[in-house]
């Protein structure tokens, strides 16, 4: 769940064999669509036609972008054209109870952080009528790319580093262990950004109330 300090797997031009959009489907990214050990929020659509979909919905709304946490990171809210399930629910007494932890690691470079969740397996998805599709620039893909001696092959403006899938059509506070995380250094699988202090609080507010599934 979340924003997105990236290590990449070996990087790739596109999803597609056409012509590039402006933004593409980073390898980071990927696991949500082809991992069968991946727990987060799965997308059973083709990587080449979302990619497609995206780009056509980008263009068609004027290029409009939400600023994220950084400069380099941009969100495009949209419909949930690929009907992908929510994984934020509220956490009550009713489920509390049923609250898991662990140390994860995202990728086997990055170091685990302790996470909570809800089983999947016991708790029904939400309702998710929009995509909160996450950017990273070129410029800040290739910065994550060279600390950890890897090259992207990718010219396009975007790459996308993550979907969620939510209920409304703005940002929900990205979780506080992943602002913690992303505070850490390219080295360590952040993206090198200071912690804002304002934006912890706020988070922590949002997050003692809810819980992801997966």
């Amino acid at each position: 769940q979340s924003h997105f300090s990236r290590l990449n797997p070996p990087c790739r031009m596109s999803t597609s064999d056409g012509p590039i959009g402006s933004i593409v489907i980073d390898p980071f990214c990927l696991r949500q669509f082809s991992d069968e050990n991946y727990t987060g929020t799965k997308i059973n659509f083709s990587p080449t036609e979302f990619e497609k979909k995206i780009n056509e919905f980008y263009e068609n709304s004027g290029r409009k972008l939400h600023d994220g946490y950084a400069p380099f990171c941009k969100h495009l809210f949209m419909p949930n054209f690929a009907n992908v399930e929510g994984a934020i629910v509220p956490l009550n007494c009713e489920n509390e109870c049923k609250l898991k932890t662990g140390y994860e690691a995202r990728t086997p470079k990055e170091l685990p952080v302790l996470i909570r969740w809800l089983s999947r397996a016991d708790t029904p998805p939400p309702e998710a009528k929009f995509l909160d599709v996450i950017l990273y620039s070129r410029d800040q893909i290739n910065k994550e790319n060279e600390a950890m001696s890897e090259k992207s092959a990718s010219d396009a403006p975007w790459g996308v580093v993550s979907i969620k899938a939510q209920n409304v059509d703005y940002e929900i506070p990205m979780q506080p262990i992943t602002m913690l995380r992303n505070a850490l250094g390219r080295e360590e699988g952040g993206s090198g950004v200071s912690l804002d202090r304002e934006k912890y609080n706020e988070s922590v507010e949002f997050w003692k109330r809810h819980v992801i599934i997966k």
